[in-house]
């Protein structure tokens, strides 16, 4: 028999360059209105207060950490979340950038001094988790992702409760928030050279992401991920998540009755005139 000597053609895929990155995209779900949302929100309120006092009575250390993409919605569920409890045991670091002198410290030196005594909650706007974007050496984030493990581990053995939550945006959804930001004086604030810059690096972000989730997504202190393109949803559904993490009990205190204002002491008040008022413009 004659050996076949005719060559088979291969046929070679090709792809678009808008082809070879892919994000994950959640199902879409119908917007929530805003009656529904402040319903809904309104019962996880008052569940943050019970969990609130139970910190309180019980001395506990809790730390939340916030990441993702620039314009995810972070300081809009921390504000959120925040925005219904006592700053006085609920505190919000978000540190800037650190001074000549924290940077010849180690690294986690800044951030240990923002962890909460016993009684608070501690939300950090942005974290340790700074280093492990694309903008530091090598040999810095190497480092990073080979100690950033072991400090946690530390944290939690020492009784902190370590809650991290890692905001998802999709493209599309971030250029409409910094588009939002840019029309928006009142927000313009928000976006930096930095965010316009990541939008060049999309991908390498995306490679920092998933790498450092390889060595810090942890069973002792995992990751969680918050499909954040739906503002709503991303609030109510961090609330009600952190609130299942932490076993509480309904401390609040009981409605009472005000006693009447007393009246009865021999006092004349100075002349009104001499006080100064801000001007009553509206």
């Amino acid at each position: 028999m004659g050996s076949d000597t005719s060559k088979k053609k291969i046929k070679v895929e090709t792809f678009k360059k808008k082809d070879l990155y892919h994000d994950i995209q959640p199902k879409k779900k119908e917007k929530l209105g805003r009656k529904e949302y402040e319903k809904l929100l309104r019962k996880l309120e008052i569940e943050l207060v019970k969990l609130q006092e139970w910190v309180k009575a019980n001395k506990l250390k809790v730390v939340v950490i916030f990441e993702g993409r620039d314009a995810a919605g972070k300081g809009g569920v921390i504000k959120t979340i925040a925005g219904c409890l006592n700053p006085r045991i609920c505190r919000i670091v978000a540190l800037g950038i650190p001074t000549e002198k924290e940077k010849t410290q180690w690294y986690f030196q800044r951030y240990a001094s923002q962890l909460p005594a016993g009684g608070e909650i501690v939300f950090f706007d942005r974290s340790w988790y700074n280093r492990a974007g694309v903008d530091c050496s090598n040999e810095e984030y190497e480092e990073f992702l080979r100690s950033c493990p072991e400090f946690e581990k530390m944290l939690i053995r020492s009784g902190i409760i370590l809650i991290k939550y890692w905001f998802s945006v999709s493209d599309k959804e971030q250029e409409n928030r910094f588009q939002d930001r840019i029309k928006d004086p009142t927000k313009r604030w928000k976006i930096s050279p930095m965010d316009v810059e990541s939008r060049d690096k999309w991908v390498e972000y995306s490679m920092a992401k998933d790498k450092m989730f390889s060595y810090t997504d942890t069973k002792q202190s995992p990751w969680y991920v918050v499909h954040a393109d739906d503002k709503k949803r991303a609030r109510l559904n961090t609330i009600e998540h952190m609130l299942s993490l932490i076993p509480y009990k309904d401390l609040t205190p009981k409605p009472f009755k005000l006693p009447p204002l007393k009246r009865d002491v021999a006092y004349v008040r100075p002349p009104v005139t001499d006080q100064t008022f801000v001007p009553e413009k509206y």
